[in-house]
Protein backbone atom coordinates (compact mmCIF):
# COMPACT_ATOMS: atom_id res chain seq x y z
CA UNK A 1 0.00 0.00 0.00
CA UNK A 2 1.70 3.19 -1.19
CA UNK A 3 1.62 6.52 0.62
CA UNK A 4 0.16 9.61 -0.98
CA UNK A 5 1.80 13.01 -0.53
CA UNK A 6 0.90 14.29 2.98
CA UNK A 7 -1.27 17.33 3.52
CA UNK A 8 -0.31 19.93 6.12
CA UNK A 9 -2.35 22.52 8.02
CA UNK A 10 -1.35 24.93 10.78
CA UNK A 11 -3.60 26.35 13.50
CA UNK A 12 -2.93 29.07 16.06
CA UNK A 13 -5.24 29.09 19.09
CA UNK A 14 -5.28 31.92 21.68
CA UNK A 15 -4.66 30.86 25.27
CA UNK A 16 -7.53 31.27 27.70
CA UNK A 17 -5.35 33.59 29.85
CA UNK A 18 -1.83 35.05 29.65
CA UNK A 19 0.74 32.31 30.31
CA UNK A 20 4.41 32.12 31.22
CA UNK A 21 6.87 29.78 32.86
CA UNK A 22 10.34 30.46 34.25
CA UNK A 23 11.55 31.77 30.89
CA UNK A 24 9.19 32.96 28.10
CA UNK A 25 5.60 34.22 28.06
CA UNK A 26 3.00 33.48 25.38
CA UNK A 27 -0.61 34.19 24.43
CA UNK A 28 -1.13 31.65 21.63
CA UNK A 29 -0.39 27.99 20.94
CA UNK A 30 0.41 26.84 17.40
CA UNK A 31 -0.14 23.25 16.28
CA UNK A 32 1.03 21.79 12.97
CA UNK A 33 -1.17 18.95 11.71
CA UNK A 34 -0.15 16.47 8.99
CA UNK A 35 -2.48 13.99 7.30
CA UNK A 36 -1.12 11.11 5.24
CA UNK A 37 -3.20 8.65 3.24
CA UNK A 38 -2.91 5.25 1.62
CA UNK A 39 -5.83 3.47 0.01
CA UNK A 40 -9.00 4.68 1.71
CA UNK A 41 -7.40 5.38 5.10
CA UNK A 42 -5.90 8.58 6.48
CA UNK A 43 -3.57 8.96 9.45
CA UNK A 44 -3.19 12.15 11.46
CA UNK A 45 -0.20 13.45 13.38
CA UNK A 46 0.74 16.76 14.91
CA UNK A 47 3.38 18.75 16.72
CA UNK A 48 3.59 22.08 18.51
CA UNK A 49 5.89 24.70 17.01
CA UNK A 50 6.14 27.62 14.60
CA UNK A 51 4.49 27.83 11.18
CA UNK A 52 7.93 27.05 9.72
CA UNK A 53 7.45 23.41 10.80
CA UNK A 54 4.52 23.19 8.41
CA UNK A 55 6.53 24.77 5.61
CA UNK A 56 9.35 22.27 6.20
CA UNK A 57 6.91 19.38 6.12
CA UNK A 58 5.37 20.54 2.86
CA UNK A 59 8.55 21.48 1.03
CA UNK A 60 11.15 19.03 2.31
CA UNK A 61 9.55 15.93 3.82
CA UNK A 62 6.29 15.36 1.94
CA UNK A 63 8.00 14.50 -1.37
CA UNK A 64 10.15 11.89 0.38
CA UNK A 65 7.12 10.05 1.71
CA UNK A 66 5.08 9.81 -1.47
CA UNK A 67 5.11 6.36 -3.04
CA UNK A 68 6.68 4.53 -0.08
CA UNK A 69 5.09 1.60 1.68
CA UNK A 70 2.61 2.65 4.36
CA UNK A 71 3.51 -0.42 6.44
CA UNK A 72 7.28 0.10 6.52
CA UNK A 73 7.46 2.89 9.10
CA UNK A 74 11.11 2.19 10.12
CA UNK A 75 12.24 2.65 6.51
CA UNK A 76 10.29 5.89 6.07
CA UNK A 77 11.48 7.20 9.44
CA UNK A 78 15.08 6.40 8.58
CA UNK A 79 14.81 8.16 5.22
CA UNK A 80 13.37 11.27 6.85
CA UNK A 81 16.13 11.41 9.47
CA UNK A 82 18.86 10.97 6.86
CA UNK A 83 17.35 13.73 4.72
CA UNK A 84 17.92 16.41 7.40
CA UNK A 85 21.57 15.67 8.12
CA UNK A 86 22.76 18.90 6.48
CA UNK A 87 19.73 20.89 7.62
CA UNK A 88 20.21 20.00 11.29
CA UNK A 89 18.11 17.46 13.17
CA UNK A 90 17.09 19.34 16.37
CA UNK A 91 14.24 21.84 16.35
CA UNK A 92 12.05 22.42 13.29
CA UNK A 93 13.23 19.37 11.34
CA UNK A 94 12.71 16.97 14.22
CA UNK A 95 9.26 18.37 15.04
CA UNK A 96 8.28 17.90 11.39
CA UNK A 97 9.56 14.31 11.36
CA UNK A 98 7.73 13.66 14.62
CA UNK A 99 4.35 14.85 13.35
CA UNK A 100 4.71 12.73 10.22
CA UNK A 101 5.77 9.66 12.22
CA UNK A 102 2.71 9.96 14.49
CA UNK A 103 0.52 10.15 11.36
CA UNK A 104 2.19 7.08 9.85
CA UNK A 105 1.53 4.97 12.95
CA UNK A 106 -2.09 6.15 13.03
CA UNK A 107 -2.45 5.30 9.33
CA UNK A 108 -0.91 1.83 9.69
CA UNK A 109 -3.28 0.96 12.52
CA UNK A 110 -6.26 2.14 10.47
CA UNK A 111 -5.14 0.16 7.42
CA UNK A 112 -4.90 -2.95 9.59
CA UNK A 113 -8.25 -2.05 11.20
CA UNK A 114 -6.74 -1.94 14.70
CA UNK A 115 -6.63 0.52 17.57
CA UNK A 116 -3.14 1.99 17.74
CA UNK A 117 -2.59 0.43 21.15
CA UNK A 118 -3.53 -2.92 19.64
CA UNK A 119 -0.94 -2.48 16.90
CA UNK A 120 1.76 -1.50 19.41
CA UNK A 121 0.75 -4.07 22.02
CA UNK A 122 -0.47 -3.05 25.47
CA UNK A 123 1.29 -3.27 28.83
CA UNK A 124 -1.62 -1.67 30.66
CA UNK A 125 -5.25 -0.78 30.02
CA UNK A 126 -5.07 2.70 31.56
CA UNK A 127 -2.31 5.30 31.61
CA UNK A 128 -1.60 7.54 34.66
CA UNK A 129 -1.72 11.29 34.04
CA UNK A 130 -0.71 14.38 36.00
CA UNK A 131 -2.41 17.75 35.72
CA UNK A 132 0.02 20.37 34.44
CA UNK A 133 -0.33 24.14 34.31
CA UNK A 134 -0.05 26.57 37.22
CA UNK A 135 1.65 29.16 35.02
CA UNK A 136 3.69 31.89 36.69
CA UNK A 137 1.23 34.48 35.35
CA UNK A 138 -1.62 32.94 37.37
CA UNK A 139 -2.65 34.73 40.55
CA UNK A 140 -3.35 32.58 43.59
CA UNK A 141 -7.09 32.31 42.96
CA UNK A 142 -6.63 31.23 39.36
CA UNK A 143 -4.04 28.62 40.29
CA UNK A 144 -6.21 27.32 43.13
CA UNK A 145 -9.20 26.91 40.81
CA UNK A 146 -7.12 24.94 38.32
CA UNK A 147 -5.61 22.68 40.99
CA UNK A 148 -9.00 22.16 42.61
CA UNK A 149 -10.46 21.14 39.28
CA UNK A 150 -7.84 18.46 38.78
CA UNK A 151 -7.52 17.08 42.31
CA UNK A 152 -10.99 17.52 43.76
CA UNK A 153 -13.02 17.71 40.56
CA UNK A 154 -11.44 15.12 38.26
CA UNK A 155 -9.67 13.23 41.07
CA UNK A 156 -6.23 13.40 39.43
CA UNK A 157 -3.85 12.62 42.30
CA UNK A 158 -0.77 14.40 40.93
CA UNK A 159 -0.33 17.98 39.68
CA UNK A 160 2.45 20.31 38.52
CA UNK A 161 2.95 24.07 38.63
CA UNK A 162 5.53 26.37 37.05
CA UNK A 163 8.25 28.02 39.16
CA UNK A 164 11.37 30.06 38.43
CA UNK A 165 9.56 33.19 37.26
CA UNK A 166 11.69 35.90 35.65
CA UNK A 167 14.62 33.49 35.21
CA UNK A 168 14.71 32.62 38.89
CA UNK A 169 14.51 36.19 40.22
CA UNK A 170 11.28 35.65 42.21
CA UNK A 171 12.21 32.84 44.58
CA UNK A 172 10.06 34.19 47.43
CA UNK A 173 7.03 34.11 45.15
CA UNK A 174 7.94 30.60 43.96
CA UNK A 175 7.97 29.38 47.56
CA UNK A 176 4.69 31.13 48.26
CA UNK A 177 3.06 29.47 45.25
CA UNK A 178 4.33 26.03 46.28
CA UNK A 179 2.95 26.54 49.81
CA UNK A 180 -0.37 27.69 48.34
CA UNK A 181 -0.52 24.73 45.97
CA UNK A 182 0.09 22.26 48.79
CA UNK A 183 -2.64 23.92 50.85
CA UNK A 184 -5.13 23.61 47.98
CA UNK A 185 -4.44 19.99 47.06
CA UNK A 186 -3.97 18.67 50.58
CA UNK A 187 -1.63 15.94 51.73
CA UNK A 188 -2.85 13.08 49.57
CA UNK A 189 -1.97 14.41 46.11
CA UNK A 190 1.53 14.53 44.66
CA UNK A 191 2.97 17.99 43.95
CA UNK A 192 5.43 18.61 41.12
CA UNK A 193 7.26 21.76 40.00
CA UNK A 194 8.81 22.76 36.68
CA UNK A 195 11.46 25.49 36.56
CA UNK A 196 12.05 25.26 32.79
CA UNK A 197 15.77 25.65 33.39
CA UNK A 198 15.41 29.06 35.03
CA UNK A 199 17.59 28.55 38.12
CA UNK A 200 21.35 28.49 38.52
CA UNK A 201 22.93 25.34 39.95
CA UNK A 202 23.35 26.33 43.60
CA UNK A 203 20.12 28.32 43.53
CA UNK A 204 18.27 25.19 42.38
CA UNK A 205 19.78 23.20 45.25
CA UNK A 206 18.71 25.80 47.82
CA UNK A 207 15.22 26.11 46.37
CA UNK A 208 14.94 22.33 46.01
CA UNK A 209 15.53 21.87 49.74
CA UNK A 210 12.78 24.39 50.47
CA UNK A 211 10.38 22.72 48.04
CA UNK A 212 10.97 19.35 49.71
CA UNK A 213 9.55 20.74 52.95
CA UNK A 214 6.21 20.95 51.13
CA UNK A 215 6.40 17.46 49.72
CA UNK A 216 7.50 18.32 46.19
CA UNK A 217 8.52 15.00 44.68
CA UNK A 218 9.27 16.05 41.08
CA UNK A 219 11.66 18.87 40.18
CA UNK A 220 11.63 19.32 36.43
CA UNK A 221 14.50 21.11 34.69
CA UNK A 222 15.87 22.86 37.79
CA UNK A 223 18.66 24.09 35.51
CA UNK A 224 18.95 24.08 31.73
CA UNK A 225 18.45 20.67 30.16
CA UNK A 226 21.67 21.31 28.23
CA UNK A 227 23.62 21.56 31.50
CA UNK A 228 24.05 17.87 32.21
CA UNK A 229 26.67 18.46 34.90
CA UNK A 230 24.33 20.92 36.60
CA UNK A 231 21.40 18.52 36.50
CA UNK A 232 23.56 15.80 38.05
CA UNK A 233 24.76 18.19 40.77
CA UNK A 234 21.17 19.10 41.67
CA UNK A 235 20.01 15.50 41.44
CA UNK A 236 22.68 14.42 43.90
CA UNK A 237 21.81 17.21 46.33
CA UNK A 238 18.01 17.22 46.56
CA UNK A 239 15.36 14.75 47.69
CA UNK A 240 12.93 15.34 44.82
CA UNK A 241 13.27 13.39 41.59
CA UNK A 242 15.12 15.53 39.05
CA UNK A 243 13.72 15.15 35.53
CA UNK A 244 14.44 16.46 32.04
CA UNK A 245 14.30 15.39 28.41
CA UNK A 246 11.43 17.33 26.88
CA UNK A 247 13.91 19.06 24.56
CA UNK A 248 15.44 15.81 23.38
CA UNK A 249 15.23 15.71 19.60
CA UNK A 250 17.26 12.56 18.94
CA UNK A 251 18.43 9.38 20.62
CA UNK A 252 22.05 10.49 21.21
CA UNK A 253 20.79 13.34 23.42
CA UNK A 254 18.81 10.90 25.57
CA UNK A 255 21.87 8.66 25.80
CA UNK A 256 23.99 11.56 27.07
CA UNK A 257 21.29 12.63 29.53
CA UNK A 258 20.97 9.13 30.96
CA UNK A 259 24.63 8.09 31.06
CA UNK A 260 25.66 11.36 32.70
CA UNK A 261 23.46 10.49 35.70
CA UNK A 262 21.48 13.70 35.23
CA UNK A 263 17.92 12.46 35.79
CA UNK A 264 15.84 10.20 38.01
CA UNK A 265 13.12 9.88 35.37
CA UNK A 266 13.56 10.50 31.65
CA UNK A 267 11.09 12.74 29.85
CA UNK A 268 10.46 12.48 26.12
CA UNK A 269 8.02 14.20 23.77
CA UNK A 270 6.83 12.19 20.76
CA UNK A 271 6.00 15.44 18.94
CA UNK A 272 9.68 16.42 19.13
CA UNK A 273 11.85 13.31 19.49
CA UNK A 274 10.94 11.55 16.26
CA UNK A 275 7.34 10.56 16.83
CA UNK A 276 6.24 7.26 18.31
CA UNK A 277 9.28 5.60 16.77
CA UNK A 278 11.60 7.95 18.66
CA UNK A 279 9.60 7.67 21.88
CA UNK A 280 9.72 3.87 21.86
CA UNK A 281 13.49 3.94 21.34
CA UNK A 282 13.97 6.49 24.13
CA UNK A 283 11.84 4.36 26.46
CA UNK A 284 13.92 1.27 25.68
CA UNK A 285 17.12 3.22 26.33
CA UNK A 286 15.77 4.41 29.68
CA UNK A 287 14.67 0.91 30.65
CA UNK A 288 18.13 -0.45 29.84
CA UNK A 289 19.50 1.96 32.48
CA UNK A 290 16.85 1.25 35.11
CA UNK A 291 14.85 4.45 34.54
CA UNK A 292 11.20 5.17 33.98
CA UNK A 293 9.98 7.46 31.21
CA UNK A 294 7.34 10.20 31.35
CA UNK A 295 5.63 11.66 28.29
CA UNK A 296 5.87 15.44 27.91
CA UNK A 297 2.89 17.40 26.52
CA UNK A 298 0.55 16.38 23.66
CA UNK A 299 -1.30 13.83 25.82
CA UNK A 300 -3.48 12.42 23.03
CA UNK A 301 -0.43 11.73 20.87
CA UNK A 302 1.08 9.75 23.74
CA UNK A 303 -1.83 7.75 25.17
CA UNK A 304 -1.43 4.62 23.04
CA UNK A 305 2.36 4.47 23.05
CA UNK A 306 2.40 5.14 26.80
CA UNK A 307 0.11 2.15 27.31
CA UNK A 308 2.62 -0.01 25.44
CA UNK A 309 5.75 1.00 27.38
CA UNK A 310 6.64 -1.18 30.40
CA UNK A 311 8.71 1.48 32.20
CA UNK A 312 6.20 4.32 31.93
CA UNK A 313 5.63 6.60 34.91
CA UNK A 314 2.88 8.85 33.49
CA UNK A 315 1.89 11.34 30.81
CA UNK A 316 1.49 15.09 31.19
CA UNK A 317 -2.09 16.37 31.02
CA UNK A 318 -0.82 19.80 29.94
CA UNK A 319 -3.45 22.54 30.07
CA UNK A 320 -2.57 24.23 26.75
CA UNK A 321 -2.34 21.04 24.73
CA UNK A 322 -5.45 19.53 26.30
CA UNK A 323 -7.43 22.65 25.27
CA UNK A 324 -6.08 22.64 21.73
CA UNK A 325 -6.47 18.91 21.16
CA UNK A 326 -10.02 18.98 22.52
CA UNK A 327 -10.85 21.86 20.14
CA UNK A 328 -9.16 20.41 17.05
CA UNK A 329 -10.08 16.74 17.28
CA UNK A 330 -13.03 14.49 17.87
CA UNK A 331 -12.24 11.62 20.23
CA UNK A 332 -10.61 13.47 23.16
CA UNK A 333 -9.95 11.39 26.28
CA UNK A 334 -11.28 11.78 29.83
CA UNK A 335 -8.69 11.87 32.66
CA UNK A 336 -11.20 11.57 35.51
CA UNK A 337 -9.75 9.33 38.19
CA UNK A 338 -6.17 10.15 37.21
CA UNK A 339 -5.85 7.85 34.19
CA UNK A 340 -6.85 7.73 30.53
CA UNK A 341 -7.66 4.74 28.36
CA UNK A 342 -6.28 4.86 24.80
CA UNK A 343 -8.93 5.11 22.11
CA UNK A 344 -10.67 1.83 21.30
CA UNK A 345 -11.51 2.89 17.73
CA UNK A 346 -9.18 2.64 14.77
CA UNK A 347 -5.74 4.26 15.06
CA UNK A 348 -5.32 6.73 17.89
CA UNK A 349 -9.03 7.48 17.65
CA UNK A 350 -8.76 11.20 16.89
CA UNK A 351 -10.19 12.91 13.81
CA UNK A 352 -9.49 16.50 12.77
CA UNK A 353 -12.52 18.82 12.88
CA UNK A 354 -11.50 20.60 9.69
CA UNK A 355 -14.53 22.86 9.27
CA UNK A 356 -15.08 23.63 12.94
CA UNK A 357 -11.50 24.85 13.47
CA UNK A 358 -11.06 26.67 10.15
CA UNK A 359 -11.11 30.03 11.99
CA UNK A 360 -7.79 29.16 13.63
CA UNK A 361 -6.03 28.06 10.46
CA UNK A 362 -2.99 30.11 9.53
CA UNK A 363 -1.22 27.89 7.02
Amino acid sequence: MQLHRPGVSVYTVPTDAPEADGTPAWETTTVVVVEVSAGDATGTGWTYGPVAVGDFLTERLAPLVEGRSALDIPAVHDALCHSVRDTGRPGIASCAISALDVALWDLKARLLELPLVGLLGACRERVPVYGSGGFTTYHDTHMAAQLNGWVHGQHIPRVKIKVGAEWGREVARDLHRVRSARHVIGDHAELYVDANGAYTRKQAVRVGHAFAEHGVGWFQEPVSSDDLDGLRLVRDAVVSDVTAGEYGYDLPYFARLITSGAVDCLQADATRCGGLTGFLRAAALAEAHGLEISAHGAPHAHAAVAASVPNLRHIEWFHDHVRVEDMLFDGALDPTGGTVAPGAGLGHGLTLRTEEVAQYRVG
